[in-house]
């Protein structure tokens, strides 16, 4: 692997890095209180390419690769995490189509969004069946030349904003994830209706909605893939969008490291600056390492996925130690503010809160956990 970027990497970096310095950053304090939505932000980062960063380019996208993806998250996350939430998550819902849609869906489905700024959710979490996403309730009943979609969908991101739902339900319960059936329902479709938008602790310039579906109707052309393996398609999904959480990982924990420096460097106490105390000094090192190793992991990820090579385990370690570490160095970093951490008028409090949703969502780090082992320990008899 060259650990070095092209040219055109080094442009996307720069372009994302001025886009979260100068949008960004300024407006996140703002935007965090949850009152509004950013709006123009969003159609920025929509002008720019960035909500379409990785539709293929026969589909009017950016067509950029996996290494690219993980380049210029790290950059937006570094600048707001929630917003990045809001600009990526449409990816989420992309990444099953281009993946598993036919040249037809992908034409009529993927096309729009390069078009308008608009947003898609993938719609895989319920409130039964979160970690065990095998055990999802909605159904998904043939009738003719339809299916019939019926039950709910929680934590939705965007979900209060989509035109475009990349929905899971089960075709045939009797044999659990393997029964699980994956469509593509359009917001206008009847018997779609948006539930309560969450009040969260953290990514609050993101929309998170619930979701419920009462004799939802979709043509059988909006069927992704086959009957059956919607699991797949689900995980397969997964595998590709890990990494790019792991970079955010790396750009939340990259800004308190730089916001700690900068404050360690001119707060003075017993009569000189707290970054020459020994502690405080280990301290930064061992964050800076944290973030170095978290970034390795991500590209190596992300690498594999552009090389077509197996990446479950790679994606899956590159998701929950990026998360891990965000979660570490803005723990770290705050307790080197001391009081004034702990304070709003100071950042570190929202990296801190952004940084605990990153070991969450998609996929908790436990289950990242679980597939790094049973990849490594591999199949065991039963005695």
């Amino acid at each position: 692997m060259d650990f070095s970027m092209n040219e055109e990497q080094k442009a996307l970096q720069k372009m994302a890095l001025e886009f979260a310095e100068k949008e960004m950053k300024p407006n996140a304090s703002k935007y965090d209180r949850g009152e509004e939505f950013p709006d123009e932000i969003m159609k920025k980062a929509f002008d720019v390419g960035f909500i379409t960063c990785e539709i293929p380019s026969e589909y009017g996208g950016g067509g950029l690769n996996h290494l690219d993806t993980v380049i210029i998250s790290e950059e937006l996350a570094a600048g707001c995490a929630g917003m990045y939430t809001t600009i990526m998550a449409s990816s989420l819902a992309f990444t099953p189509i281009i993946l598993f849609g036919s040249e037809e869906q992908k034409k009529k489905f993927l096309t729009p969004f390069t078009q308008k700024l608009s947003y898609a959710s993938f719609c895989l979490t319920e409130r039964e069946a979160g970690s065990d996403a095998g055990a999802l309730k909605t159904k998904a009943q043939k009738k003719g030349s339809e299916y019939v979609i019926n039950g709910s969908k929680c934590f939705i991101t965007n979900g209060g904003l989509a035109s475009l739902y990349v929905v899971f339900a089960k075709t045939d319960p009797q044999k659990g994830a393997r029964g699980i059936s994956a469509f593509i329902v359009p917001r206008e479709t009847p018997g779609l209706t948006v539930g309560k938008t969450e009040d969260k602790m953290g990514h609050r310039a993101s929309n998170t909605a619930e979701l419920f579906f009462d004799d939802v109707k979709v043509p059988q052309e909006n069927l992704l893939g086959k009957e059956g393996i919607g699991f797949l398609i689900a995980m397969k999904t997964l595998d590709s969008t890990r990494a790019p959480v792991g970079a955010a990982g790396v750009g939340v924990a990259r800004t308190a490291l730089d916001h700690a420096v900068d404050y360690a460097r001119t707060r003075t106490q017993f009569g000189k600056p707290i970054a020459l105390f020994q502690h405080n000094a280990f301290k930064i090192s061992q964050m800076a390492t944290q973030i170095n190793a978290a970034r390795h992991l991500v590209r190596h990820a992300a690498w594999l996925m552009d090389q077509e090579k197996p990446c479950g385990k790679e994606s899956a370690m590159a998701k929950f130690y990026g998360s891990d570490v965000a979660m570490n160095v803005t723990t770290q970093a705050l307790q080197m503010f001391g009081g004034y951490g702990y304070m709003k008028d100071y950042p570190m409090e929202k990296l801190m809160r952004d940084a605990k949703l990153l070991q969450i969502y998609e996929g908790t780090n436990e289950i990242q956990k679980l597939v790094i082992s049973r990849e490594i320990v591999g199949p065991i008899k039963k005695k």
